[in-house]
């Protein structure tokens, strides 16, 4: 099960010399479809309250993504630990899978300028969202 999708559509400045989307516009396209994820942990997405940091992420291109067809991004969490998580992220087109990329994120205190355990309320809600291993391709 996919917990979240966003479908866009790929700007004519996008593209590259190539004729495809280039391929650094996929990620933030992947940060954009982020955003369900960081409105659990933060409903009004108000900065002054950003709780969440990226401590990294691989991305793998697997066909191109080209101008004037729309996109899905597909969001979905593979992983739960204690203060941090897993996101694996797809990119869509014409039922293709252009892009895939895992995403580890931290549950982040900045005034203590560390990591701090999810709060219960919030890891309910990351749970009911974790794809089983036997769906994660």
């Amino acid at each position: 099960m996919t917990a979240f999708r966003l479908t866009l559509q790929p700007r004519f400045n996008e593209t590259d010399a190539l004729g495809h989307i280039n391929n650094t516009v996929i990620p933030a396209w992947f940060e954009a479809g982020r955003t369900p994820i960081f409105e659990i942990f933060n409903p009004s997405l108000a900065l002054s309250r950003w709780n969440l940091i990226v401590a990294g992420y691989q991305i793998n291109f697997s066909a191109p993504t080209f101008y004037g067809k729309d996109v899905a991004i597909t969001t979905e969490v593979v992983r739960l630990g204690q203060a941090s998580f897993d996101l694996r992220q797809r990119c869509w087109q014409d039922d293709k899978l252009t892009a895939q990329a895992v995403t580890t994120m931290v549950h982040y205190n900045y005034d203590a300028a560390a990591s701090e355990a999810i709060p219960a309320v919030v890891r309910a809600q990351l749970a009911a969202l974790l794809v089983m291993e036997n769906e994660v391709e």
